[in-house]
């Protein structure tokens, strides 16, 4: 089973997470706050770093672990949709562009868990206006609908949710 740790990171209070099996994790997001992510990462293997979108407070440490962990950095742009492994991971990457052009989502599908950024937050979704528009957005939410009801949803900011929950609380689905 996989461990999930947040960290709460940056002005914007940004969510990383620290995603680990035994001794090797994958870090998403780290926006910010480096000692808090080194910390949490303690003597583990980092296999790589996602990242589900550009914007700064999600990517604000990304070169300091790079340079200290001599890790790979993955995002839209070098994973495919559908399955994908790094290390021992094996993931499902969802392209949801709405957020911004470069949003993704990061599904574990074993454990029923997923990654999402700024996409979907708890009963909202992430703005639009900072390099998304709201009809990718639209579509981005008709793909996930797709999905089952009780994989549990951890977004870029926030408390953790889930999507069954959201499909019937959220205004924007």
């Amino acid at each position: 089973m996989m461990k999930i740790d947040r960290v709460i990171v940056g002005e914007l209070l940004c969510n990383c997470y620290v995603v680990g099996n035994d001794n090797e994790v994958i870090v998403i997001d780290p926006g910010d706050d480096y000692d808090k992510i080194i910390d949490c990462i303690g003597d583990r293997y980092i296999s790589g770093i996602i990242i589900t979108h550009g914007h700064f407070d999600h990517i604000g440490c990304v070169d300091r672990l790079v340079s200290k962990y001599k890790c790979s950095i993955y995002d839209r742009y070098n994973l495919i949709e559908g399955r994908n492994n790094i290390g021992s991971f094996s993931f499902e990457v969802i392209y949801n562009p709405g957020h911004t052009n470069d949003s993704i989502s990061i599904y574990f599908v074993d454990d029923k868990i997923m990654f999402t950024g700024d996409f979907i937050f708890k009963e909202s979704v992430g703005r639009t206006d900072l390099g998304g528009n709201m009809r990718d957005m639209m579509d981005s939410i008709d793909k996930i609908k797709r999905y089952d009801d009780d994989i549990i949803l951890y977004p870029g900011h926030g408390d953790s949710t889930i999507l069954g929950y959201e499909k019937k609380n959220n205004p924007f689905f």
